[in-house]
């Protein structure tokens, strides 16, 4: 393939943005789909996980054809919770495409993203999205993006940034929005046209660092990633070059290049291409295959530090080992170990004073998609409350602040000032408009969790909050973490209605009737300080004597559904989350 004939670019957008359904409508349009083949939405989000929370999770590679030239996509995560993926597939690209929603204009993640590929001087064509929405505002967003640049200090080459107008929904795009278009080809004009083409020298010795990992069947793991000198052949004996600096010899066994999302084998590939090799059975992010005459390393890829820990340790309540497949601490250290060779912002560290590991990552969201994925492969296991990773010791102690981004109706704007000044939050900025109003807060990392679900409960499920890593910055003190206690179980049992009806003056219950439990087991939120211990098992006395009228009927409130994420940030220090593939519960230590 041509060199000059090559892109590669990086979509950078917000979480919801419409970043995968851009990519399908630009893979539906270059032809590269029978007519009657049946293509499923959000192709690149292949992960179930990703399908039904319509997130991008893990990065991915696809690529199309426009007229004679070769578009190679990167769909970067657009929470930074991933930001570990953003920073090394970045790497891959030549250019960016900035997608922002018309309507809410640029948020803080796409600011985490774009100040990623603004420190390696990508140049960067806006697209703004949703167009056809009816609130939309396509002329106060490119001036709110305009703004963000100026604010990350971008060069002026930069600055002067070339918009396409878009509605990636109806499959069109268009330089002015007041002209009329029905295709996506501007887009791809405007690609072609700023975006350069790979630069690098076909005669210098090979040179490809791994970006990303994917798994064959067949093959084992595969390295994705960028030829950035030389050429890559198959049956080609090259060295490795790892993260700390050791040389193992290996041998290209497979070449794929990317053809829409699906792999193409080839016998070799030159610079600019994004192929994906297999060869190395431990390959690992951010090694480099190099020629073993003249072996040349690029640089390493530098990540953020996580912020957050939590300890997954074996599970040891009454009914360990009842739901789960892998339930022993091997199987944990070997599932974590295999975690980190894909995810470089992951840190796995055995405990010291107990069996179990601790494992740091970016946040809550992290963790928790990390935790779903085990359970749903069988892992069975429980997890400790989230801790913030400090920073020096007494007087210098220091924490992570985030910067939090939250959009509420008016009305409800007193509840979320108060309850963030609680948490330690200073607010930054304040804007109103149109009856809602956006405050940018900075805020102990400390303080947001758990935070998420006061806050939709707050805002009666109205409110939006986005939250991006700032630094670190001097410890806020103390910060009330939960004030109600807990109902607790007093012995093996099934949960029973007479009893629940009973119980539901004493809290909140997450549990419904016919449910087993064990000692300890938490099955709802006392409505006072302390905890409570119940019989949810607890009959009502039968007699053979009947009255019409004295019998009251048994009216359960539905219970509290929690999920994965709840029941992480609800816990105390004094508490666990029991994950088996089966059910996730609380209980007390």
């Amino acid at each position: 393939m041509e060199q000059h004939k090559i892109r590669n670019v990086a979509i950078i957008a917000h979480v919801d943005h419409g970043k995968t359904t851009l990519v399908d409508q630009l893979f539906k349009q270059s032809g590269m789909f029978r007519a009657n083949q049946v293509v499923a939405e959000r192709l690149m989000d292949s992960m179930d996980l990703e399908k039904e929370r319509g997130i991008t999770i893990s990065s991915k590679n696809g690529s199309y054809r426009f007229r004679d030239y070769w578009i190679n996509i990167i769909d970067t995560p657009g929470h930074a919770d991933f930001g570990g993926q953003v920073e090394r597939v970045l790497r891959m690209a030549d250019g960016c495409l900035l997608l922002v929603d018309a309507q809410e204009g640029p948020m803080p993640q796409t600011y985490f993203v774009l100040k990623k590929a603004l420190a390696l001087s990508l140049p960067i064509v806006v697209v703004i999205n949703k167009i056809d929405k009816p609130a939309a505002r396509p002329a106060w967003a490119v001036d709110q993006v305009f703004d963000l640049f100026v604010k990350l200090n971008a060069p002026d080459k930069i600055l002067d940034f070339p918009v396409i107008y878009a509605s990636a929904k109806a499959g069109f795009a268009m330089h002015d929005p007041d002209e009329p278009s029905t295709t996506m080809e501007p887009l791809s004009e405007q690609i072609i046209s700023h975006i350069p083409a790979p630069s690098g020298d076909p005669a210098a010795p090979l040179q490809m660092q791994v970006n990303t990992i994917d798994y064959s069947p067949y093959l084992g793991r595969l390295g994705i990633g960028k030829v950035v000198n030389g050429t890559l052949n198959i049956n080609k004996n090259v060295v490795v070059i790892r993260r700390d600096g050791t040389v193992a010899p290996a041998r290209i066994s497979k070449i794929f290049h990317f053809e829409c999302d699906e792999k193409v084998a080839i016998d070799h590939a030159e610079i600019g291409e994004i192929v994906a090799v297999a060869g190395l059975d431990d390959v690992t992010v951010g090694v480099t295959f190099t020629d073993p005459l003249d072996p040349r390393p690029l640089p390493i890829i530098e990540i953020d530090p996580p912020t957050i820990s939590m300890n997954f340790i074996p599970n040891d309540s009454p009914f360990a080992g009842k739901e789960g497949k892998f339930v022993t601490s091997r199987h944990l250290e070997e599932r974590l170990r295999r975690e980190t060779l894909a995810d470089v912002a992951l840190v796995v560290e055995p405990l010291t004073t107990a069996v179990g590991f601790r494992v740091s990552g970016r946040g809550e969201l992290h963790l928790s998609i990390l935790i779903e994925k085990m359970r749903r492969e069988g892992y069975e296991f429980q997890v400790t409350r989230p801790q913030v990773i400090m920073k020096g010791e007494g007087n210098s102690r220091q924490e992570p602040y985030e910067e939090l981004t939250v959009d509420v109706d008016e009305q409800y704007k007193g509840a979320v000032i108060e309850k963030l000044g609680n948490l330690r939050g200073q607010l930054q900025e304040m804007n109103q408009m149109n009856g809602m109003v956006r405050m940018v807060y900075k805020i102990p990392t400390r303080g947001l969790l758990g935070f998420r679900s006061e806050f939709l409960t707050d805002t009666r499920g109205m409110g939006i909050m986005n939250y991006v890593f700032a630094e670190y910055g001097p410890f806020a003190g103390e910060i009330r973490h939960r004030i109600n206690g807990v109902l607790t179980v007093k012995e093996p049992c099934t949960t029973v209605a007479y009893a629940l009806f009973n119980l539901q003056d004493r809290g909140r219950l997450f549990l419904g009737p016919g449910i087993k439990t064990y000692p300890g087991q938490i099955i709802g939120e006392h409505c006072r300080a302390g905890d409570l211990v119940v019989n949810p098992a607890k009959g009502k006395k039968l007699t053979n004597m009947r009255a019409s009228g004295s019998d009251e009927n048994v009216v359960l409130t539905p219970p509290v559904a929690m999920s994965l994420e709840d029941c992480i940030a609800y816990i105390n220090d004094d508490e666990l989350v029991e994950i088996t593939p089966a059910a996730i519960r609380l209980r007390k230590r």
